[in-house]
C-alpha cells in the first residue's frame, strides 16, 4: 500500500483519504505484533481478528483510488487478490492457535 500512496499525484483535499489508507495497511502488522505480546492465546487471536479487519479496510479504501484514477483497475484487482491471500493466511494462523489448545 505504501508503494501506491507514495506515488500518488493528488490534490491536497484528498490527503486524509491517503493517510487513512496508509494507517489501515500499517495497522495489520502492528496488530499482529501487539497480539503476540499479549498474555493469552485468546487475546492473541483477538488481535489477528483486528488485523483482518484492518486488511479489509485497506482493500476497501483502494476502491475510491481506482474511481479517481489514482490506480488502475488492474492494480486494484491485484491488491484485492493479495488481500484475499493474506486473509487466508490470517485464518490459518488463527486456526493453528486454536488447535494448539488454550
Amino acid at each position: 500500500m505504501l508503494d501506491i500512496t507514495e506515488n500518488l499525484t493528488t490534490e491536497a483535499k484528498h490527503y486524509r483519504l491517503v493517510e487513512q489508507a496508509e494507517a489501515a495497511s500499517a495497522s495489520i502488522a502492528r496488530n499482529i505484533s501487539e497480539g503476540k505480546g499479549r498474555r493469552t492465546k485468546k487475546e492473541f487471536i483477538q488481535f489477528f481478528y483486528i488485523a483482518r479487519g484492518s486488511l479489509y479496510e485497506s482493500i476497501t479504501l483502494l476502491n475510491p483510488f481506482e474511481k479517481r484514477n489514482w490506480i488502475t483497475m488492474e492494480t486494484l484487482e491485484e491488491m484485492e487478490d493479495d488481500g484475499i491471500e493474506i486473509a487466508s493466511m490470517l485464518k490459518g494462523l488463527i486456526n493453528s492457535i486454536y488447535e494448539s489448545g488454550n
